[in-house]
């Protein structure tokens, strides 16, 4: 009687395991569908990305070609002493700024 009374413990624990453990890998199943339409989503946008970058390397080729109508067309500096604010200083020891 001992006996029989211990294998049914024995199969209600298996049970109850076997009802977790299944649980545990329909959940994994599902993690892993969602996963998946979420790379074929994103595979997706990629593939229209693709699309999008070769126009906008078409535009800059196109622009880079052409020069600004709203800008003066400028050989050199029109004055000069403007390059003194955007070069660096010219020795380091005549520099007392904390910055560079």
């Amino acid at each position: 009687m001992q006996s029989e009374s211990g294998d049914q413990q024995a199969r209600s624990v298996a049970a109850a395991t076997d009802t977790r453990g299944k649980h545990r890998i329909s959940a994994e199943l599902k993690r892993l569908e969602q996963e998946i339409r979420s790379l074929e989503e994103e595979l997706e946008q990629l593939e229209k990305i693709e699309k999008a970058s070769a126009a906008c390397k078409e535009m800059l080729i196109i622009v880079d070609t052409k020069p600004d109508p709203l800008l003066p067309v400028t050989t050199g500096p029109t004055n000069p002493s403007w390059d003194r604010w955007f070069e660096g200083p010219q020795d380091s020891e005549g520099c007392r700024c904390w910055i560079l």
